[in-house]
């Protein structure tokens, strides 16, 4: 699979989810932005380093798997 390939995967599963969450309980979307809005800016940055570290093992797994 070539690197424009996994790209595209990766955005279309993105995407997917968000979609998904939205089609399924979108009154709780102002619910769950009003939580984040209350959350101290330290608390938001640490929960999106946290995420990317997460992206970035199941990535790096993922590729090893693949080879």
């Amino acid at each position: 699979m070539g690197a424009l390939a996994l790209i595209l995967l990766a955005v279309g599963l993105v995407l997917s989810l968000e979609g998904l969450v939205l089609a399924l309980a979108p009154s709780r979307i102002d619910d769950l932005l009003e939580l984040i809005r209350q959350m101290p800016v330290e608390t938001r940055r640490n929960l999106g380093l946290a995420a990317l570290a997460l992206g970035l093992a199941l990535v790096w797994l993922a590729g090893g798997l693949r080879a």
